[in-house]
């Protein structure tokens, strides 16, 4: 780690002592750094999801910064990272490390720079942390497969390659990133769907396919498509007709669509099953208060259709 010089920038400081990282060789690979998992050439398939922060010389605040952002944004090596220095950066670092780089313009912004930001020929400082990565290269190449081919594989890689997309599709939801992780959800329960599986195994497929159905629920319920979410809800409970959460997606999911006593029927079988669940019974209060103002403005309208005018008569009379 390098140590403090006083109120000198972190560029400074940084360079008086001996640097705590280079970008490395990519053939000098960090133990259990990503380059070092499954090798330099298949970088472009890592998802990383990494804080940074780029500093230039006699300057303390970051000209560029991602740690404002209270989830970042997962991304992916050779399309969403441009700098060349911070590629070599991650592929030399730990999972959970945070490091300190010096660019070159080589590895940086060249020799032009990127006016009126960052001036020609400069080196700058980039502070980053690798919260995680992803690989998804197994997946990539499975999904590209036709079913034909993918049947030659046992079922175990189909169960670990679905799982690798629903644990992507989680990323993207954590991010907000809806339509995108419901895209990776989709692709999960199309290589469960496809693939049939001997009776000894089903029950497998069959869990791998509900946590994909739970999720896709909870997405269309986000991306405020209640319809759909519901869809996706019933589809689990025939998996596990008294799955809490299942119950509880289609409760919710009616409820959007104001089909009051549907909604309580699922909650309450969802109640059942979990009698102490705070989110089931606040969804409970919910539904009762919305669907008091539901009736007390149908009893205000019927009052106006049949409230006498001012000549005498009901309105709505011919």
């Amino acid at each position: 780690t390098a140590g403090s010089s006083g109120g000198s920038s972190p560029l400074l400081r940084l360079r008086s002592p001996p640097l705590s990282h280079y970008p490395q060789s990519p053939t000098h690979p960090q133990p259990h750094s990503p380059l070092c998992m499954l090798g330099f050439f298949c970088l472009y398939f890592f998802f990383v999801l990494v804080k940074y922060s780029g500093y230039l010389e006699h300057m303390d605040k970051p000209f560029d910064s991602n740690c404002f952002r209270k989830t970042p944004r997962l991304m992916k090596l050779g399309e969403d990272i441009t700098l060349w220095g911070m590629e070599l950066g991650l592929l030399s670092m730990r999972r959970g490390e945070l490091a300190r780089f010096l660019f070159k313009p080589t590895y940086a912004y060249g020799t032009m720079g990127c006016p009126p930001l960052i001036p020609p020929n400069t080196t700058v400082l980039f502070e980053i942390e690798l919260l995680d990565f992803l690989d998804s290269a197994e997946s990539d190449k499975f999904c590209a497969l036709s079913a034909e081919q993918q049947d030659q594989f046992p079922l175990q890689k189909v169960l670990k390659v679905a799982a690798t997309e629903r644990e992507f599709g989680n990323y993207l939801f954590r991010q907000n990133r809806f339509y995108d992780a419901k895209v990776r959800y989709k692709r999960a329960l199309l290589l469960l769907h496809r693939r049939s599986a001997p009776p000894r195994e089903q029950h497998l497929v069959a869990a791998a396919k509900l946590l994909v159905l739970l999720n896709l629920s909870l997405t269309y319920l986000k991306l405020e498509r209640p319809t759909t979410a519901l869809r996706y809800g019933e589809q689990a409970l025939i998996i596990d007709q008294k799955n809490a959460k299942a119950l509880f997606r289609c409760g919710q999911a009616c409820l959007l669509m104001t089909e009051y006593q549907k909604a309580r029927d699922f909650l309450v079988r969802a109640q059942k099953e979990q009698p102490f669940n705070h989110d089931i019974n606040n969804e409970l209060k919910k539904l009762a208060s919305s669907y008091k103002d539901y009736t007390d403005k149908e009893k205000e309208m019927c009052h106006r259709m049949f409230a006498p005018d001012d000549n005498g008569s009901t309105v709505g009379e011919n």
